[in-house]
C-alpha cells in the first residue's frame, strides 16, 4: 500500500526528522546506487553526505532521474529528487538536493520480509519457563519465523500460544520482545510481535530490512544479467564493450576493469568500422574524446549519430575538462560520461554494468552496487 504526500510543508518536516536522526539513504539513477546520510535542510535545499568523490557526484548524480529512498519507523519513503550541485554543511562535504514536490510512502512492514539474515540463533520460552533454541529463518518489523532445534508439541507451543523471545540481530540490535505464535509446523514457527516492538527497537530494526531489501534489489538484478546473457542469442559475429578509440593504452586500462563483465573491442575512428560492429548487437559503445581537438570533436560526433537509437552511449573523456564533456554528453544524447583516471576504474565498471543491464531489460531494473 502507497500513499503520496504533497503537502510542502509535511515533507520538510519528514526530511527534518530524518536528518535530526542522520538517517541512511540510497541515491539510486538509472545506472548506479549510492549509500549515503541525511545532514540537514538550509536555505531551502537539503543537504545529504558526500559519500562519492566530485567527480562521481557531478557525473553519476546529474540528470532527470534520481531517485532518493530511506526507511522510517512505519515503513519507507521514495522521492524524485534533483542535485544542485555541491556544499558543506556541519563540516560535512555535501550534495546539495532540491526539496522533492512529493513523497510515496510505502508500509513494508507486513509485505517485506528480510530472509537473509544469516546464521541467527534465537532463544525463546513460553510463560511457563519452558527455554528452547531455533534458528531465525526470517524477520519483519511485525514478525519473525523461527526454525526450532526439535520436533515441537502443538499441545505447549500451538497457535495462540505467547512467547519470550532473544534475538540477537546484530551488535546493534538486540530484540528482546513478547510474540504470539501465529502457526506451527513440524518444526517451524511463525510469529507476530505482540504488543509492537518499542520505537528504540523498531527503528534500527526497519532500518535494517530496509538495507536487506536493497541488496536483495541487487542480488535480483545480478540473477537477471547471468540469465540475459545465456537466453540471448549468438550473435553474427564477436560482440562485447566497443571502444571507439585510437589509444591501445587506454584499451588496456580499461580491459582490466570492463573484461571481467564483457568482452571489450577497441575500434578506430572509421563509420564503417562502427557499421559493422553494431550489426553484432553490442551491449554500449564508448567514445573516447581525447583533449580539445575540434576536428576529433566532429568525427566522433557523426559515428555517435550513427550509433544513436541503436546501443547505449558513453562518452569517456581523457585530458578534458569535466564541464565540457558532461555539456558535449548532453548534446549527443549519450546515456553518461564521465573523466577517466585509472582510480575510476570500479567506477566506470559499475557505471558500464548500470547502462548496460538498464538498456537490456527495456530501462526498468535494479541499481548497480553503491559506490563508497
Amino acid at each position: 500500500m502507497a500513499e503520496t504526500i504533497k503537502k510542502a510543508d509535511e515533507i520538510q518536516g519528514i526530511l527534518q526528522q530524518a536528518c535530526s536522526r542522520r538517517e541512511l539513504l540510497i541515491l539510486a539513477t538509472p545506472y548506479l546506487r549510492f549509500q549515503s546520510a541525511f545532514v540537514g535542510i538550509k536555505d531551502g535545499e537539503l543537504h545529504i553526505q558526500a559519500t562519492m568523490s566530485r567527480e562521481d557526484a557531478m557525473f553519476g548524480l546529474r540528470g532527470p532521474d534520481l531517485d532518493l529512498r530511506f526507511p522510517d519507523g512505519l515503513g519507507f519513503y521514495e522521492a524524485k529528487v534533483e542535485m544542485l550541485g555541491l556544499g558543506m554543511l556541519d563540516g560535512r562535504r555535501t550534495v546539495r538536493l532540491a526539496l522533492p514536490r512529493a513523497l510515496h510512502e510505502k508500509d513494508q512492514r507486513k509485505s517485506y520480509r528480510a530472509e537473509r539474515v544469516g546464521r541467527i540463533v534465537v532463544t525463546y520460552s513460553t510463560l511457563k519457563g519452558d527455554l528452547a533454541q531455533g534458528s531465525l529463518v526470517d524477520i519483519s518489523s511485525t514478525g519473525a519465523r523461527l526454525h526450532a532445534q526439535r520436533d515441537l508439541d502443538p499441545a505447549h507451543i500451538g497457535p495462540g500460544t505467547t512467547l519470550l523471545l532473544s534475538v540477537p540481530l546484530s551488535q546493534e540490535i538486540q530484540i528482546e520482545a513478547r510474540a504470539e505464535v501465529r502457526h506451527v509446523g513440524a518444526r517451524s514457527i511463525g510469529l507476530v510481535f505482540r504488543p509492537g516492538l518499542p520505537a528504540a527497537v523498531d527503528q534500527p530494526l526497519s532500518r535494517w530490512i530496509f538495507l536487506r531489501r536493497e541488496e536483495e534489489r541487487e542480488r535480483l538484478a545480478q540473477r537477471m544479467d547471468v540469465q540475459d546473457r545465456s537466453s540471448r542469442p549468438k550473435a553474427l559475429g564477436p560482440t562485447g564493450i566497443l571502444l571507439v578509440s585510437n589509444d591501445p593504452e587506454l584499451e588496456e586500462a580499461l580491459g582490466a576493469f570492463l573484461r571481467p563483465i564483457q568482452p571489450l573491442i577497441r575500434l578506430p575512428f572509421s563509420a564503417q568500422a562502427v557499421k559493422d560492429a553494431l550489426a553484432a548487437g553490442p551491449p554500449l559503445v564508448i567514445f573516447h574524446v581525447h583533449g580539445t581537438n575540434l576536428d576529433e570533436r566532429r568525427r566522433t560526433k557523426a559515428l555517435v549519430e550513427l550509433t544513436a537509437g541503436k546501443v547505449p552511449i558513453l562518452i569517456l573523456g581523457t585530458q578534458v575538462d569535466g564541464t565540457s564533456l558532461f555539456e558535449l554528453s548532453g548534446e549527443w544524447k549519450a546515456s553518461s560520461a564521465m573523466v577517466w583516471t585509472p582510480s575510476r576504474g570500479l567506477f566506470l565498471q559499475r557505471l558500464a554494468q548500470g547502462i548496460i543491464r538498464r538498456h537490456t531489460r527495456g530501462g526498468d531494473s535494479p541499481m548497480a552496487p553503491s559506490e563508497s
